[in-house]
């Protein structure tokens, strides 16, 4: 028996045999092509343009974070850019395979020197080509393997379009070997509620049939359990289950404090799903769907049109809708699309829409109105701020074209040790603790190599949201948590401890967060997040968090309670 130690994704727990990924096809022969260069141009578009319409297929019974991402994939299939490099190649003599190869290998080395969101996008580049490949070769993509039982999937990483079409019937876990906690493998799982570990490096030596429990809320993987940790698992599996089925109620701790849950949604299509499963309202609305892939910014009506379906959905309901948080990271030819050294750290957010403030302008005009129009409440708030002074902008801006309701996102350290003032100039904050965590710890939250470093359990962060919490205690400001923070039961409490007054997450980690909140009170609450606090790094942080807990339930007269049954 043996431990490896990777990130959890979700709160779940699962065991079976390994089952390896398929290494990626090989690289295409380097020689000149016995046709002309005519026809295997027709060859190339034939593949490209049946990768793209597959991919697209895929993300329409896909659904959900997964239809994005399938569709970008496919968008790369038919980009007019890399085609072009493909039809150059080819005119030198190359075949359609070594050109494709060698096109979607030069675009990927240069989003991958872009960092960031792009950086990041630059591995989904290596699944299209393989795709392509494959199809020009007449072979099978390489792909999720079927063994015909039950197994848990151990790769390197795995591809979007892969993610989205696991048969959960028979795929029990995920474990990779790459990867960090905002990977699309992370995303997805999470969206899905599939068990994952992701940023286990030792994965790599896991062999096809080994006996693996997969333990997400402990972010490792056990080789060859006993038979007492599989029981233990089959209890918390059994007892998660449970807690998934109890009738929704709204979010509250032991002694009644409210604590709304509400929904992460990055677009209108999501809005059932997450009232299904207990949503009291969105946290975080993400309005870059409409931006993305377009070439002019859309109208007002065109926006107020997306933004009055979202509002109706949630009528009489609380509503954050972020503005358009691109920039750098996330080039767009009507906003920003210059080169930059460092995009994560250049013009983006509130930076990039105040250089183009007509956008922002437009944006705020089509909230406003769908805001007027309904019975929602809706709140509208501005992505990496980082000065009073930014915050008096959008807020006056806001309120000069209607908005009732304006706040901003603290995911900038300077916002948060600002805290007090920032606070008192909006009407509400909101922390991104992906963002936080990565400029806290100078590890960009996209990249699995800098992945331990990415937690936010870390003293550091948890002690800058300590000080946020803290201003709005003393000024009378709502401060919600809209990171993927918030869906850890365990953390959950340690925010609300920390002064959060309302936690958004991904609709899949509501039932969760709603059973462990339930099992604390707020002096119980504020105890564990000291606990936390005085901890040296992340790992001790959860441990010494785990430990309050239980002594909290202890106290309480829990004592043959698990506090890690009470968190899955």
């Amino acid at each position: 028996m043996r431990d490896i130690q990777g990130i959890g994704i979700g709160q779940g727990v699962a065991a079976g045999p390994v089952v390896r990924m398929a290494e990626p096809l090989p690289e295409p022969e380097d020689r000149a092509s016995a046709l002309d260069a005519s026809r295997e141009e027709e060859r190339a578009r034939a593949s490209l343009a049946a990768v793209a319409e597959e991919l697209q297929r895929r993300g329409a019974r896909a659904g959900g974070a997964a239809k994005d991402v399938l569709e970008a994939q496919a968008m790369m299939a038919g980009d007019p850019t890399l085609i072009a490099d493909v039809v150059k190649r080819l005119a030198e003599g190359r075949t359609a395979e070594r050109a494709v190869y060698e096109a979607f290998a030069a675009f990927r080395e240069l989003l991958a020197g872009m960092g960031g969101y792009l950086g990041e996008r630059a591995a989904d580049l290596d699944d299209v080509s393989q795709r392509v490949v494959a199809h020009l070769l007449g072979v099978p993509a390489p792909g999720v393997p079927e063994p015909g039982h039950p197994f848990v999937l151990v790769a390197r990483d795995l591809a979007p379009a892969d993610t989205a079409m696991l048969d959960l019937e028979q795929v029990l876990a995920l474990v990779t070997s790459d990867g960090g906690p905002t990977s699309h493998t992370a995303i997805l799982a999470r969206e899905q509620s599939i068990v994952a570990v992701v940023g286990a490096a030792e994965a790599s030596t896991l062999v096809d049939g080994e006996q693996v429990l997969v333990d997400a809320e402990r972010d490792l993987v056990v080789v060859s359990p006993s038979e007492a940790q599989l029981a233990e698992a089959r209890e918390r599996m059994a007892a998660r289950k449970r807690a998934a089925e109890a009738p929704a109620t709204p979010g509250a701790l032991a002694d009644g404090t409210p604590v709304p849950l509400l929904a992460n949604l990055g677009s209108v299509a999501g809005a059932a799903e997450a009232l299904r499963l207990g949503a009291e309202g969105v946290g975080l609305f993400r309005t870059e769907f409409l931006f993305l892939d377009a070439e002019r910014a859309p109208s007002v009506a065109e926006q107020q049109e997306q933004y009055t379906r979202l509002l109706t959905e949630f009528a009489g309901k609380k509503v954050v809708v972020r503005v358009l948080d691109a920039g750098a990271d996330k080039p767009l030819a009507f906003l920003n699309d210059a080169e930059e050294e460092n995009p994560a750290l250049g013009l983006r957010g509130i930076r990039a829409l105040r250089r183009s403030e007509p956008v922002l302008r437009d944006q705020l005009a089509a909230l406003a109105a769908a805001g007027a129009a309904s019975d929602a409440e809706l709140w509208v708030m501005a992505p990496m701020i980082a000065t009073v002074e930014e915050t008096r902008y959008f807020t006056a801006l806001a309120t000069e074209l209607g908005v009732r309701t304006a706040g901003v996102m603290v995911e900038v350290p300077a916002a948060a040790l600002l805290a007090e003032q920032v606070l008192g100039a909006c009407d509400f904050a909101s922390i991104g603790t992906n963002d936080l965590t990565q400029y806290t710890m100078a590890a960009d939250r996209l990249l699995g190599s800098v992945a331990q470093l990415q937690s936010p359990w870390h003293p550091a962060v948890l002690r800058l949201i300590s000080e946020v919490g803290a201003a709005g205690t003393s000024t009378g400001t709502p401060v919600g948590i809209c990171g993927e923070a918030a869906a850890d039961p365990l953390l959950a409490v340690v925010l609300v401890g920390l002064g959060a007054t309302s936690l958004s997450m991904s609709p899949s980690a509501l039932a969760d967060v709603r059973a462990s909140l339930a099992r604390y009170g707020m002096d119980d609450a504020r105890a564990i997040a000291r606990a936390a606090l005085a901890a040296e790094g992340a790992a001790e942080a959860k441990r010494a968090a785990a430990e309050a807990a239980e002594a909290a339930l202890a106290a309480r007269g829990s004592v043959g309670d698990s506090v890690r049954n009470d968190l899955q």
